[in-house]
């Protein structure tokens, strides 16, 4: 043991840049969440991207989607989730992993609170659908992932926050490709599941980084 403190899962060359994005994301977040609210109906946009009946894709597509889907499920999630943890616990970063659960966590309950307050639903009045609790789940994951990423390659600044956007704005789009080629999800609410993983992860990884240093620094004096 050589009693030196984890490294940060929230570089501070990015933490400038990722708060800016978090910003962003969460406007992002809150405009279509108002003008959708209450709404049953695909919007202008939506129609603009997607034919309101195109709500499948054949096969060999169909099964990609299928299991993306699968992969942000109950059973599918806790199997991705418990991968990447003993991922980081192997490469020895403890904040990460735990990261990895409360990022994916506080993406997902943000999700379904701002679902309820919302109220836009898809295919009957029951189902909620703004914002794609699905979508804001892989883009979290893909978001720690890619910070993670940022610490093994040594990348900060410019280099470091690229590299993590386009990570979660990929896996966001896939899982929202999936979510509305199956029908489960209007495009805008996968737009405001990704922005919500981008407003919640970086201030979720910060507060991790917080508590970390906070225990690490306790450690010392509570043995003297």
């Amino acid at each position: 043991m050589t009693g030196r403190p984890s490294p940060a899962v929230l570089p501070p060359s990015l933490r400038a840049r990722l708060g800016l994005v978090a910003a962003l994301a969460a406007l992002v977040v809150v405009v279509p969440g108002v003008l959708y609210a209450g709404h049953s109906e695909p919007g202008r946009v939506d129609r603009w991207i997607i034919p309101p009946t195109a709500d499948s894709v054949r096969p060999p597509w169909r099964h990609v989607a299928v299991a993306l889907d699968f992969l942000g499920a109950p059973a599918g999630s806790v199997m991705l989730v418990m991968v990447i943890v003993v991922g980081c616990l192997l490469l020895q970063r403890p904040r990460a992993a735990v990261l990895v659960v409360a990022g994916a966590a506080v993406a997902v309950g943000t999700a379904t609170l701002l679902k309820q307050l919302v109220g836009r639903t898809i295919h009957g009045a029951d189902n909620l659908s703004y914002p794609s609790g699905h979508t804001a789940f892989f883009t979290a994951l893909a978001f720690v992932a890619a910070l993670l990423a940022t610490d093994r390659l040594g990348l900060d600044g410019t280099a470091g926050t690229s590299l993590v956007l386009a990570a979660a704005l990929v896996a966001g789009a896939a899982m929202g490709w999936a979510q509305v080629a199956l029908g489960a999800h209007y495009p805008t609410d996968v737009l405001g599941g990704c922005c919500t993983a981008l407003a919640v992860v970086p201030a979720t990884a910060w507060l991790v980084d917080r508590i970390a240093d906070r225990l690490a620094a306790a450690g010392p004096r509570a043995r003297r």
